[in-house]
C-alpha cells in the first residue's frame, strides 16, 4: 500500500517517461519505463547489498554522483532547447533508437542519488530481521517495487501516447514538447543540486 501511494504521484520518472510518450508514441514510452525501472533495480541491488548506505554516510561520494547526475540532465535538457526542425511543416518526428530511449531512462534514475537514498530509508521499514537476513528481503521488496513501479508508469506512457495523436502531427506542437522537456530536464537538474547529503 505504502509503495502504491507513492507510486500513483507523478514525479520525475513519471514526467520523462509521458514527454517520451507524447513525443515518440506509446513504445517509446514503454521502453522509457523499462529504462528507468532498470535503473531502479541498481539501486535495489545497491541497497540490499549496503551501498546505498555507504553512499549515505559519504558525503563525498553522494556529492560526486549529484553532480554527475546534474550534469547528464543540463545536457539533455539544452539539447531540447536547441533543437530546431529544419522543416517546421514536417509531420514525421526524429526518432531515437530504442536502445538509446532505454539507455537514457537508466542513466537519469541511477545517477540520480535521491533514489539511492529512498531506497535505503525505505525499504528497511519493511524488512524484518526475526525472520532472516534483512538484505534478501529487501531485494524481494525492490522487485516487487519495480514491478508496481512499471505497472504504474506504464499506465502513464499509455495514456500520454493515446492523448498525443494530434500533438505529434504538429511541428508547433513538437517545439513545444522540445521546450517543455528542455525545461522538465533543467527543472529537474536545479532540483537535484538543492539536495542534501
Amino acid at each position: 500500500m505504502a509503495t502504491l501511494g507513492l507510486l500513483v504521484v507523478p514525479g520525475p520518472a513519471v514526467l520523462y517517461v509521458v514527454t517520451r510518450s507524447v513525443s515518440q508514441g506509446r513504445g517509446a514510452g514503454l521502453i522509457s519505463v523499462c529504462g528507468v525501472h532498470a535503473g531502479s533495480v541498481v539501486h535495489v541491488a545497491a541497497a540490499a547489498l549496503g551501498i546505498s548506505a555507504l553512499l549515505a554516510a559519504s558525503a563525498t561520494a553522494f556529492t560526486i554522483v549529484k553532480y554527475v547526475g546534474v550534469a547528464y540532465l543540463l545536457w539533455l535538457g539544452v539539447r531540447k532547447l536547441m533543437r530546431r526542425d529544419e522543416d517546421e511543416t514536417a509531420i514525421e518526428l526524429r526518432v531515437q533508437s530504442k536502445g538509446r530511449l532505454f539507455w537514457q531512462g537508466f542513466v537519469v534514475n541511477v545517477l540520480n542519488p535521491k533514489t539511492a537514498i529512498f531506497f535505503l530509508a525505505f525499504l528497511p521499514q519493511f524488512a524484518d530481521p526475526g525472520i532472516g537476513p534483512v538484505g534478501p528481503q529487501m531485494l524481494l521488496l525492490g522487485v516487487l517495487w519495480v514491478v508496481l513501479g512499471m505497472a504504474s508508469d506504464g499506465t502513464y506512457a499509455m495514456l500520454a501516447s493515446a492523448l498525443a495523436g494530434r500533438v505529434r502531427k504538429s511541428a508547433r506542437a513538437r517545439r513545444r514538447i522540445d521546450v517543455g522537456s528542455g525545461v522538465m530536464y533543467l527543472g529537474l537538474a536545479a532540483w537535484l543540486t538543492t539536495e542534501k547529503a
